[in-house]
Formats: C-alpha cells, structure tokens, sequence
C-alpha cells in the first residue's frame, strides 16, 4: 500500500526542512524527485544523493518559484528530463516574526509572494501537464495558523497559509475533471531550522510544552504527503490534513 514507483514528484523548497522530510519520504515509497532549491545549492545536493542512495532518481534544480519565469524554465527542464510531472509539492515559503505593527509593504509583498504567488504559478504549470495526462496529485504545505491564526505577529504569514486552503478548496474543484485531486496538509509546530530561526531555543521550548505529542519531525509530514500522493488516496480532495501532535487550537 501507498507505493509511488515510476511516480515522478516535485517538491518546492527541498533543500531542507520540511520539504526535506517530504521528498526523502516520496522516494522512500518509490517516486523519482525533483530536489528544488533557491540559496543551498550544497544542501539541496546532498537531498538528491540521499535519494540516489534509495535506487531513485533525483533532479536537483535551482529555481525561485515565485518568480513566473523560472518556474517556466523549472517546469521546461523536468518535462525534458521526465517527460511527466505525477506530484507536486507546493511547500516553498517562510516566515517573519513581525506583527502588523512592525511590518511594512515589502515584508507583506515578499511573504505573499514567497508563499502564496509560488503555489499559484507552480500549480498552473502542474496542473496543464496533468490535465494532458488526466492524473495528477497537488499538495500545499499550508499550516495550523492557517486555521487559527498565528498567536504572536506572523501576520502576512497567517495569511498566506490561509490563503494557501482556499486555493486548495477552489482548484480541487478545477482540477477534478481531469482526474488531478488537490489538498493540503496542516502541519503544527515541526523541528526545522526555520522554526529556530524565527521563534529562538526558548522560544521553540515554550511551544513544544502546549503540544500533547511534543515537536513534530518532518518525516511526520512526508508520511502524510506519501498517503495524499497514493492511489488510496484517489477519492479524496479539497481536504487539509492536521498534522499537528494534538496541538490546541485555543
């Protein structure tokens, strides 16, 4: 169950992280992935020989996906090398601890952009090369604030992880016909570099203590995103998929 061979997958923002834990997950279950990268060319390298080391095949490929030509350019190099796009990952973003007090347009314009416009232009390529194939799998990688909010600043953040499910919801209906189903997965407070970054040791610790199974690891998340890319998962769209250790939604 839940095998992905000859199943090729991308994953936005791979390098690290998250989208780490999801490609290494995908691989493990039999898919061949495209390891996208936008700073750690060393880091992102070393995603796709992990993955080799699985018997996989790995495509490493800098591009800023949320900018229109390179996700073009993106989307023009796996069709040469794959001729197929099976999966794709919306999970390139980050984040900004600044509340709307403290953040001005150009921090709300990155965010939006590096979270929201990269799922847009991603899902749009994706979407046109598996309409032609009529199947496909979306997945976004929004997050618990998107359904709550975020408790402390974060604003635009919160935003886009919002906006992130209402896409989800729309272009699951868009997609339906052509046999693609779209969904998102909600992840709680997950153990990344990121999450040290922008919330501190203390920080993390106090979060850690509200969450009746502790931090989440980004395996976590690619196990789920292995079930929504599977075959058993063929009925199931515009769903966001908690994955969150029992986090209170207070």
């Amino acid at each position: 169950m839940f095998e992905l061979n000859g199943k090729i997958a991308l994953v936005t923002g791979s390098s690290r992280g998250i989208g780490k834990g999801i490609a290494l997950a995908l691989a493990k279950a039999g898919a061949d992935i495209i390891v996208n990268y936008i700073g750690n060319k060393e880091a992102a390298l070393e995603v796709g020989k992990e993955i080799e080391a699985m018997g996989r095949r790995a495509l490493v490929i800098r591009a800023d996906v949320s900018e229109e030509d390179q996700v073009a350019a993106l989307f023009d190099e796996i069709m040469q090398n794959f001729g197929r796009l099976d999966i794709l990952v919306n999970n390139a973003g980050t984040s900004q601890p600044k509340d709307i007090f403290e953040m001005d347009s150009a921090d709300w314009d990155r965010i939006i952009k590096t979270n929201l416009t990269s799922g847009m232009l991603c899902s749009k390529r994706a979407m046109e090369i598996m309409r032609n194939q009529k199947s496909g799998r979306i997945i976004f990688i929004s997050s618990v604030v998107g359904q709550r909010g975020a408790l402390f600043g974060h604003t635009h953040y919160a935003a886009t992880k919002s906006g992130q499910i209402g896409m989800t919801k729309t272009l699951a209906r868009t997609a339906a016909p052509y046999g693609i189903t779209v969904n998102a997965i909600a992840p709680g407070i997950i153990e990344t570099e990121l999450l040290v970054q922008t919330h501190g040791p203390e920080g993390v610790q106090e979060l850690a203590n509200d969450i009746p199974l502790g931090l989440g690891k980004p395996s976590d998340i690619g196990y789920a995103a292995v079930y929504l890319s599977s075959d058993e998962a063929s009925y199931i769209t515009g769903i966001t998929l908690d994955v969150n250790g029992g986090t209170n939604y207070r």
